[in-house]
């Protein structure tokens, strides 16, 4: 038996180191499978529409098929962009993030750990790097301006101790810096720059939406101390300020544009945020469940406006209004 033993010993000892090295193979597998939805999360999918609906509002019904720069344009403004404006904020988050039951999602952003916050740096700068030397022999040296506007506006709000993030109401007028993607787009694609009625709905849609991130923000951001409007001004007011951006914008695009089913919608949404400010939510804090369908509702109505921005570009020309 004894013998047995040993023989077995044996024969089963050279398969071992086999076992071992798959064992390693499999754990280094994972861990690059782990730092690819790490550094697919920081970009925020879950904004890419919105972000896409910015880029193509310069461009109408432009020709998709036959365009390699818009989807070199686009792509960029998805991933290496949105890598660079949320990366920043993930680093400087830190704190806040560790509270907030949201992150570690495709929707809402990334959750990571120090040592891939620690290396995040030099990887958004590698990133960079490439399209700034390809938009360049795109565009022209305004590029350099351009790159000058978004680092500045990345910086001003991300700044610690200082940051415009934690100084309301800073913290959402510097959201115009969205127009960066307006100027980029128009550029790339050798299209004419927007009017400037559209330049301030932007401007407007980029601030009320970063003020609904903010209501859903709240308890983590109050929880780690950051200061925000949400934080400052309570949820309630808050939803109240949404409504108003709302109305504003809406009056913006039926006076200005004539668009009745843009109208609509941003009609609709200022009366659900009114119904939630007043009889719904009111002062409680949303629910993960609800935060995904919101965000679910946000991306299909962000598609959905992609698809009438082609088929109608009724944004790309404002009409003139009587003065009285």
């Amino acid at each position: 038996m004894r013998l047995l033993r040993e023989q077995g010993g044996k024969i089963l000892e050279p398969s071992l180191p086999v076992l071992s090295a798959n064992e390693i193979v499999s754990t280094q597998k994972r861990v690059r499978a782990s730092e690819l939805v790490f550094l697919l999360q920081v970009s925020r999918p879950g904004l890419w529409s919105t972000t896409a609906l910015f880029y193509l509002m310069p461009l109408g019904h432009v020709d998709f098929l036959h365009s390699p720069t818009l989807w070199l344009g686009l792509f960029y403004v998805l991933f290496p962009l949105g890598f660079l404006l949320y990366g920043v904020n993930d680093i400087a988050d830190v704190e806040a993030d560790r509270l907030n039951p949201r992150k570690g999602t495709f929707l809402f952003g990334s959750l990571g750990a120090a040592e891939q916050l620690a290396a995040l740096r030099w990887k958004i700068a590698a990133v960079q790097i490439p399209f700034l030397f390809i938009f360049f022999f795109l565009v022209g040296p305004r590029i350099f301006f351009w790159f000058a506007a978004l680092l500045m506006a990345v910086g001003l709000y991300n700044m610690p101790r200082f940051g415009l993030k934690s100084h309301p109401p800073f913290d959402v007028l510097i959201q115009a810096s969205y127009l960066l993607v307006f100027v980029l787009s128009s550029w790339l694609n050798q299209a004419h720059q927007l009017p400037w009625q559209t330049f301030l709905f932007g401007a407007l849609f980029a601030m009320h939406s970063h003020i609904f991130g903010e209501v859903m923000d709240m308890e983590p951001d109050r929880l780690s101390g950051r200061r925000t409007t949400a934080t400052w001004i309570g949820a309630v007011p808050s939803k109240l300020l949404i409504v108003g951006f709302l109305c504003a914008e809406t009056a913006m695009i039926y006076f200005f544009f004539g668009d009745l089913v843009v109208t609509g919608f941003l009609g609709f949404g200022a009366a659900w945020f009114l119904l939630d400010a007043l009889l719904v939510c009111k002062n409680r804090p949303y629910r993960p469940a609800e935060m995904r369908l919101f965000m679910w509702g946000w991306n299909a109505a962000a598609l959905a406006g992609m698809f009438w921005n082609w088929s109608a570009g009724s944004l790309l020309h404002a009409r003139h209004v009587a003065r009285f």
